[in-house]
């Protein structure tokens, strides 16, 4: 559960911030994350949406009308995961999902319960809710265990707390990406801004820091072969709360020729499938 020893991991309470889309149609989106997702819209204007709960941004989506549709070979998002405070912010989750959309799927993680849908434009959602930490299945080199078992629908929706839209604590827990080359992935987020590997399957692995079961993962089911191009994920967000860590990332990207750019509060680099990645300081 280390980091590569010429990269120091990141810090405990490392988390993600926002997640941002790059969209066709902003007015038919922004209602999807609203009525289904039950995201509160923050600010709208001509060409963006920001979208969150109780003031704290989670989404921005950048409208594009001239953006292509990603292509099949295309690298970029599998899905975003807003990850919720209980079960029963889960089970009013899925009374919105079932009343005004439809699910893909839904599994028992023994991390985590989790429903799967897709956006207006094809981009993946997972809503779910973690079980508590201390319950969560571990290796033997102490590095979590997770799962894909089937979900009782039934009892998750019985637990509905009768709450219209997405309760404050609600936040982004993982970003789950499709990666062109999962060992350039590895040596990307694990040996370059000190993710630690989680767990790692033939085609898929799981990132994280301060021992979570994955910040960002990656997979290669669909055998993406390029770059990231057209509507889909346009960046998102690591947030770094060590001052001294955020300063060291920065130097590391540096020394390893990826140029940081600097943004209003912290820095961007991409990754080698041509994610933005923003990473910033709290």
């Amino acid at each position: 559960m280390t980091a590569t020893s010429d990269a120091g991991a990141l810090p405990d309470g490392t988390r993600l911030g926002r997640t941002a889309l790059r969209v066709s149609d902003l007015g038919e989106v922004t209602a999807f994350y609203r009525d289904v997702v039950g995201l509160g819209v923050l600010h709208r204007a001509e060409t963006t949406a920001v979208l969150g709960v109780d003031e704290s941004p989670l989404l921005v989506l950048e409208g594009d009308g001239d953006a292509p549709e990603r292509g099949r070979t295309r690298a970029g998002l599998y899905h975003n995961a807003f990850r919720l405070p209980s079960r029963g912010a889960l089970g009013d989750a899925l009374r919105r999902v079932r009343d005004r959309w439809h699910l893909d799927g839904a599994s028992d993680h023994r991390v985590s319960e989790a429903l799967y849908l897709t956006d207006p434009e094809g981009n993946g959602v997972e809503l779910y809710r973690d079980f508590p930490r201390d319950a969560w299945p571990v290796t033997d080199d102490g590095t979590v265990r997770m799962s894909t078992d089937p979900l009782d629908l039934d009892a998750v929706e019985a637990a509905a707390a009768g709450r219209s839209d997405a309760p404050p604590d609600t936040d982004v827990g993982h970003v789950h990406l499709e990666t062109t080359s999962l060992e350039s992935f590895r040596s990307f987020y694990v040996d370059t801004v000190g993710f630690e590997m989680q767990m790692s399957v033939p085609a898929a692995s799981f990132v994280s820091a301060g021992g979570y079961h994955h910040h960002v993962a990656a997979n290669t089911w669909n055998r993406r072969t390029e770059p990231v191009r057209g509507r889909g994920l346009s960046w998102f967000e690591v947030v770094v709360p060590d001052s001294t860590a955020f300063d060291a990332l920065r130097e590391r990207f540096a020394e390893r020729g990826r140029r940081p750019a600097e943004t209003d509060d912290g820095f961007a680099v991409t990754d080698p499938d041509g994610n933005e990645v923003r990473f910033r300081g709290c």
